[in-house]
């Protein structure tokens, strides 16, 4: 990550694209959102009007969680290591909707509790750890791990834009994300648990309020250390999702835009605009997930989802839909006649 603070989209090739939309053969603003995502995808590029995406790629953190023997989840621990199986085998759901949508997938084992010796190296190349500690009741990572999930996502989003990515997503894996990005989230913007914690795979209302009192536990635990981004991942993060955010800040400083999956792409973006405010002018989000979580950190980080359309599964699914929503805006401005041309 660089050390320089992360600029805006260019703001004169926004201008410029946001003028070449208005003398377009069409009502003023009749594009809505499709006209300012142009004009965003404009100013990411440099170049106006943009480049169609070709070349997306979503990145999948995969990581275990020690809060998930907690009971905080419908499903058991070892779903996470099965799961990693099917993205790297192109049989799950972020492969079969990445495959339809021209989206490349790509897995990383950043803190998964299993080895995989018969996949790919490339697989685990970044692991940092097995597992990351129960939030309630100990630190998630040291600090000398945060770091080095910080740094090896940087590395990955590196990587993917030296190999030509043109727009960036960061997917996750792993029972119990959702508990430890609902803390991140609680931590960042001072709320209590209740106002973030939402049913994750689907957990019953006992187990909600579980879950709630779990969260609560935690941020009381970390205290003011949470004041600290990279403290704050150190109590309540873990190694996949610290790994993310580097990610994030990888992609911004270099000048790619990325697009938000769900509420586990959205607590890593909150941790990201804690240490570089910039990088939230490289963001938009994909979709709205069921996770009230999602919703108040939306709000907060002044961005609307593309679509909506009730998912939770994670993986960088959500986003993945959405991905047409922007090749569509790069068409609009691209090849729509402008009016004077036609009259």
């Amino acid at each position: 990550m660089s050390a320089a603070p992360i600029a805006p989209p260019d703001p004169a090739v926004i201008a410029a694209a946001r003028l070449l939309s208005d003398g377009q053969a069409k009502p003023l603003g009749a594009l809505g959102g499709l006209e300012e995502l142009g004009a965003w995808l404009a100013g990411c590029q440099g170049t106006c009007p943009p480049r169609q995406l070709g070349d997306v790629r979503v990145v999948v953190f995969a990581g275990d969680h020690g809060i998930a023997a907690s009971g905080v989840s419908a499903y058991p621990a070892a779903i996470t290591p099965a799961m990693v199986y099917g993205i790297a085998g192109g049989v799950a759901g972020i492969s079969v909707l990445g495959a339809v949508n021209r989206v490349a997938v790509r897995i990383y084992d950043i803190a998964v509790d299993a080895d995989f010796a018969d996949l790919d190296p490339e697989v685990t190349r970044f692991k940092i750890r097995r597992g990351s500690g129960a939030i309630d009741v100990e630190d998630a990572l040291s600090r000398v791990e945060v770091e080095a999930a910080l740094a090896a996502g940087d590395r990955i989003a590196a990587e993917q834009i030296q190999d030509g990515a043109q727009l960036l997503i960061a997917g996750d894996l792993g029972i119990g994300n959702t508990t430890i990005s609902a803390a991140l989230i609680a931590a960042t913007y001072r709320l209590p648990a209740a106002a973030v914690t939402g049913r994750g795979t689907g957990i019953d209302d006992a187990a909600l309020a579980h879950k709630t009192d779990v969260i609560e536990a935690a941020l009381a635990r970390a205290g003011e250390r949470v004041a600290d981004p990279v403290e704050r991942l150190a109590a309540l993060g873990s190694a996949d999702i610290a790994a993310a955010v580097g990610f994030m800040l990888g992609a911004a400083g270099r000048g790619v835009p990325v697009l938000l999956d769900g509420l586990i792409a959205v607590a890593e973006a909150v941790v990201a605009a804690s240490i570089d405010p910039g990088v939230v002018g490289w963001l938009r989000a994909g979709h709205r997930s069921t996770e009230p979580g999602q919703s108040v950190a939306l709000a907060r980080l002044g961005l609307v989802p593309l679509v909506d359309l009730g998912m939770r599964l994670g993986e960088g699914t959500g986003a993945v839909v959405a991905v047409p929503v922007l090749r569509s805006a790069v068409a609009a401005l691209t090849d729509i006649a402008q009016l004077s041309d036609l009259t």
